[in-house]
Parts: C-alpha cells; sequence; structure tokens
C-alpha cells in the first residue's frame, strides 16, 4: 500500500465483534482506532501492532513482515505487545486509561482500550491559560500516583507529553498511550523512543540507562510547557552548553512558587543522577506544595473550572512577629549537606523548614528527619545543631536569645508520639491519599491530644465516607493495642 495512511483499516471493516468507525492516530508502533463493540454497543479504542520500519498490510488485510531478514525482530515486538496488553490490563486506576482485552488476528495484535471523550492536555491548555498553581497540582497529582502504579508494576511509559495525557469531561486527567511502554527489565534491543523536548538522552540510543526517572523528566517537560507555555528545549541540545532558562527564571514566579519552580528544573536535569530516582521522591514533593496550595483530597479545586472558581496561590501565613533571621550561612552549609542525601531538592526541604523553624537548633532537628541514615542524622544533628542569636523580623533594632529547644508546636508533638506512632498512621492515611500523608500527620500531630485523636484528625482528608469510617474503626482498634 502507498502510504500509511492507506494502511490502516478502513471505517466500516469488522474484526471479531468490533466495527472500526475512524482512524485516531497512526504513530511507529502502529495504529490506533475508534471502533464500535456491537455486542456491548460501546466506543471503544483499538491500537494495532503494525510497526512501519518492520511491516506492511497485504491485499488481504493481514500484516506481514517487509523481508526474512526482519521476521525475527517482528516476531519478538508482536510478543512484547502482547505481554504489554496481558500486563496493562491487569492494572485498575482512575488516572491510567483502561485496557478491556487483547486479542490475535491478521497476523498481528490488537488491544482495546476504554473510549473517553474530552480533550488532550494540549488542547485543554489553550482555553485555561494561564492556570493557578493549585488548579495545576490537582492535576499533577493523580497523574503521578497512576504512573506510581506502572512503575510498581516493573514497566515505564516512555512518551509522556501533552498529546498523550487526557482531560475528560468532568476535568480529571488520565495517562494514554502505552505503545511505547516497556518492562524496566527489558533488554536494550527496543528501538530508542524519542519526542523532542520531552525525552531525556537516554532515550534517545538503545544502551541508554532508562529508569522511573527517564518518565519523570518527560513529566518535568509537561510540567515546564505548562508554566511557561514553551516546550522543553530537546535533551540532547542540553548536554553541554545549556540554552533553556530554568522554570524558576522562565515561569511567572507571582503565580507559581518556588518550591513548584524548582521540583521541575529537579525533574528536568539533564543527568539521570540528577534528577528525583521514583514517583515517590517527586510526589513527596509534590505533596508538600499541595499542602500550601490548599489541595488536598477533601477540598481539591475543580480542574477546568473557570477563572472565579481557582483557588490562588496563598502567601508565606507566617506572621512576621515569629519569623526569626537565621544565619545564612549556616542555612546554606545545612542546605549543601543535606544535598548529598536529597540531590537538588534539598533546597526546596530547607526553604519549607525555615518558615517555621524558630531557631537554628528547630531548623537542624527539622531537616535531620529527612535523613534516612541514622549515624548520618545524628552526624549532622551534632555539626548544626548549636544555638544562635536572632533577630526577629518583625523588630530588626531588638535583640534576643533565641530559644534552645525545637518549634513548641513540633516539640509537642514529639513528646506525646514516638517516630514509631507517626509512621504507622502516614502509611495508613497514604493508602488513601498518597504522599501527602506525610504532610497531613505532621500538622495534625501537632493538635492532637492523644493516639485515637490522631487518627480522627487524619481521617477528615478521606474523601469517601465509608471509607473514613472504616479507617477511624481499624486506626483506633490498632491504636488501642500499641
Amino acid at each position: 500500500m502507498s502510504s500509511a495512511a492507506d494502511a490502516a483499516l478502513p471505517a466500516g471493516y469488522v474484526i471479531n465483534e468490533y466495527r472500526i468507525e475512524s482512524t485516531l492516530g497512526i504513530g511507529g508502533f502502529g495504529y490506533t482506532y475508534l471502533a464500535t463493540d456491537a455486542n456491548l454497543n460501546l466506543k471503544v479504542a483499538i491500537k494495532e501492532y503494525l510497526p512501519g520500519d518492520l511491516a506492511q498490510r497485504d491485499e488481504s488485510r493481514s500484516v506481514r513482515p517487509k523481508s526474512d531478514d526482519v521476521l525475527d525482530t517482528f516476531k519478538w515486538g508482536l510478543q512484547r505487545f502482547l505481554d504489554e496488553s496481558r500486563t496493562l490490563a491487569t492494572f485498575r486506576h482512575p488516572n491510567i486509561v483502561r485496557v478491556m482485552r487483547f486479542f490475535e488476528a491478521n497476523n498481528t495484535a490488537y488491544m482495546v482500550m476504554e473510549f473517553v471523550s474530552g480533550q488532550t492536555l494540549a488542547e485543554w491548555m489553550r482555553t485555561q491559560r494561564p492556570l493557578a498553581e493549585a488548579a495545576l497540582v490537582s492535576i499533577v497529582t493523580p497523574l503521578l500516583d497512576g504512573l506510581g502504579v506502572i512503575h510498581k508494576g516493573g514497566y515505564l511509559h516512555r512518551d509522556i507529553k501533552p498529546a498523550n495525557i487526557f482531560i475528560r469531561d468532568d476535568g480529571s486527567p488520565l495517562l494514554l498511550d502505552f505503545g511505547s511502554a516497556r518492562t524496566v527489565a527489558t533488554s536494550s534491543e527496543l528501538t530508542a523512543v524519542v519526542t523532542p523536548g520531552y525525552a531525556p538522552l537516554e532515550q534517545y540510543h538503545s544502551h541508554g540507562k532508562q529508569g522511573p526517572w527517564s518518565d519523570l523528566y518527560a513529566f518535568g517537560g509537561v510540567l515546564y510547557w505548562m508554566v511557561t507555555g514553551n516546550k522543553p528545549v530537546e535533551a540532547a541540545a542540553r548536554v553541554r552548553n545549556d540554552p533553556m532558562p530554568p522554570a524558576t527564571q522562565a515561569a511567572d514566579r507571582g503565580r507559581y512558587s518556588m518550591d513548584l519552580l524548582t521540583a521541575i528544573d529537579w525533574a528536568l536535569a539533564p543527568a539521570e543522577e540528577a534528577r528525583p530516582q521514583s514517583v515517590a521522591d517527586f510526589s513527596t514533593v509534590i505533596g508538600g506544595i499541595a499542602s500550601n496550595s490548599g489541595v488536598l483530597p477533601s477540598g481539591a479545586p475543580r480542574p477546568g473550572a473557570p477563572a472565579s472558581e481557582a483557588v490562588p496561590t496563598p502567601t508565606n501565613s507566617l506572621s512576621p512577629p515569629t519569623a526569626l533571621a537565621l544565619d545564612r550561612d549556616a542555612v546554606k552549609r545545612m542546605e549543601t549537606e543535606l544535598a548529598t542525601y536529597l540531590g537538588p531538592i534539598a533546597g526546596v526541604v530547607v526553604r519549607k523548614a525555615t518558615k517555621t523553624a524558630l531557631s537554628l537548633p528547630a531548623l537542624a532537628e527539622a531537616l535531620a528527619h529527612e535523613i534516612p541514615d541514622e549515624p548520618a542524622r545524628a552526624a549532622f544533628l551534632k555539626r548544626h545543631a548549636s544555638g544562635e542569636r536572632s533577630k526577629p523580623v518583625g523588630d530588626p533594632t531588638r535583640t534576643v536569645a533565641a530559644p534552645t529547644t525545637m518549634n513548641p508546636s513540633t516539640e509537642l508533638a514529639g513528646a506525646r508520639f514516638d517516630a514509631g506512632v507517626l509512621s504507622r498512621a502516614e502509611a495508613a492515611l497514604s493508602q488513601h491519599i498518597g504522599a501527602v500523608a506525610r504532610v497531613v500527620v505532621k500538622r495534625a500531630a501537632m493538635k492532637a491530644r492523644d493516639e485515637s485523636e490522631l487518627y480522627l484528625l487524619i481521617a477528615d482528608e478521606i474523601a469517601d465516607r465509608d471509607e473514613r469510617k472504616a479507617f477511624v474503626r481499624k486506626a483506633i482498634s490498632v491504636s488501642g493495642k500499641n
């Protein structure tokens, strides 16, 4: 057949119980069609395995390898397509496109997926710019949660971009198109997948070290595009002299917080080892931003809401009389050391902690909790938890002796709850609201008088009433045993 479009199955063609209505897309791995399930009278999307560089369609509509030389490669790819379909069909997440079934026909394979109405993120953003930070985070958070499910299943998406993110008519986001997906353990023989601007450098060649950090680079690219309006510079052009302005410079800092912009730049680091290494790493930061933006599961703003409903990004709510001017050099030394454990995101963590720390010892105590290794944590505290004399920002002329203890609310929480109690509470709540559970538990611990009240406070963040009741019953039962 003369062209890729000509090779697509025609409208009206029937395969099993599906009638082809139109061609939705053509890619390097095959075709995607809109079809009707004749049994259920249901619209579906069907992906067909037909790699254009390896195979072609004959007059009988069957797919054939172009030559004997590529036969083994075609069969290998076909088996992978079936294996991936089988795996993706097991995933159940509201923000991942659902694979309903798969089958073989026409000497190739087909993947049947749910068809949803709405717009691609690229189309949706045309009417939404400039997007408020709270609305942006409310889209990002569930997508990250869905991507985490994919990674836990041993797969990488490898083609995250605005065209592969869908906004349903109800405003909820959906991650689409797993045609480029591969298992983390797959050999390096897989064909490189590159969408300029979103693909990291390791996807430009077959021996690149790909992992969760590769998808997070693409995810960061989408966020960069959302906050700046510009597609990121192609990764290959960023290797030596990076011409791309970071998000912290290119975006509107009056609209987006430095925490968010720094997180985007972290995900877009050209070197894979400098990026967040897992969705959990990145979600922890986004969860903190969501909390500061007022975006919690029980009251998240509706994506796609008119500008009058948008939640503005709040300013620092810490009152000037209680904020202390900490020694900048001392804070910088803490940040530099913390970066050896957390990477570039250490700056975000330190800035958050300085908003509530009343002294250097309190700041060191808060930051030490971010260090996973106990000896290293103790050494960090020994080096940095020394007293200081601090000047209240609200009265620069008056010198006062800084407290020698941590923030009173943090001290109160620590006295009531040991680390094990807080860890269990966080683990239980995270099953319902994800990574933001960490922030919610810490805040609740500063108010709760006992363990039962702690669970009652954090249960308020579970949107579903029945799940909330079950959580409270189970949590109080557990707390009573400890």
